[in-house]
């Protein structure tokens, strides 16, 4: 089970768990490009079976989660991945945060995270085995300002991630938050990879080819930052900096003003194109 799985990171585990054998359900909010990429998975690996689903998780509908229970009704969910997610248009102060998309990034990243493992979780207990991934970031590792409430919702899911391992292990279920820098998406406004930037095959790859190893990165528990030069900048940020230290979110801070000012000179300069 795969949410925001029609496009970057989501899709990219969509087909690398395909070529291992899994059946896959993908949610999420377009049915046509669901249905190209579970088209593609069919043809590509002989066997595997998919189910899509289309579902706007910042709408929160009650109808919407009823047909996902019923999607998923007699299914073996083994593995679920927490990878919908909603991050700010461009980086903007808090009290200048339009109200909507405050909401939408609340409301997919955290309501819609728990929502769907409330469902998929208690079938993993009674079966006594599974895995949940979820997608956490430095954003909520290291407090950054102009992406507050973004932030937020990841810290939130940080803590939870944890809380609901020690929760689940009993059961037989591994949780685990999966911590990563950028990665080229449409999300990151990143086309071009570099040493510290993978491209989601590559991120994906090392997200799945580190399952299961114990102490969670940097002693966080439920916790891993699979791709190497990530957990490097995470060991650094965490020995010789401080995720909380004011130097560090000053500059963070400083780096996302920057980004900010060229996003708001992009936009002018095609508002005057589309005059």
């Amino acid at each position: 089970m795969i949410t925001g799985a029609s496009d970057g990171i989501g899709k990219e585990f969509a087909f690398q768990l395909a070529s291992k054998g899994f059946n896959v359900v993908l949610v999420s909010r377009t049915q046509s490009k669901l249905e190209a990429v579970a088209k593609e998975i069919e043809a590509k690996y002989a066997g595997v079976q998919s189910r899509t689903l289309a579902m706007d998780f910042a709408k929160n509908r009650d109808q919407d989660y009823s047909r996902f229970v019923a999607l998923i009704d007699g299914l073996d969910v083994a593995i679920l991945v927490n990878n919908v997610g909603k991050s700010h248009d461009i980086p903007v102060p808090f009290i200048l945060t339009p109200t909507q998309e405050m909401n939408d990034i609340i409301t997919i990243n955290c309501i819609g995270t728990l929502k769907v493992s409330q469902i998929i979780a208690p079938g993993m207990a009674q079966r006594r085995r599974g895995l949940i991934l979820t997608m956490g970031s430095f954003g909520g590792l290291l407090p950054t300002p102009l992406l507050a409430t973004y932030s937020g919702s990841k810290a939130f899911l940080q803590q939870w991630s944890t809380a609901l391992g020690s929760e689940l292990k009993p059961h037989g279920i591994q949780v685990e938050l999966v911590l990563s820098y950028l990665v080229t998406s449409s999300m990151s406004k990143i086309r071009r990879p570099s040493m510290f930037i993978p491209n989601p095959r590559g991120f994906v790859r090392a997200v799945l080819g580190k399952i299961g190893r114990s102490g969670g990165a940097q002693g966080i528990a439920h916790t891993s930052t699979p791709y190497w030069s990530h957990g490097i900048m995470h060991w650094a940020l965490t020995t010789f900096a401080g995720l909380s230290n004011a130097f560090v979110v000053d500059r963070n801070g400083a780096m996302h003003e920057s980004i900010r000012k060229r996003a708001l000179k992009k936009q002018a300069r095609e508002g005057k194109k589309n005059l």
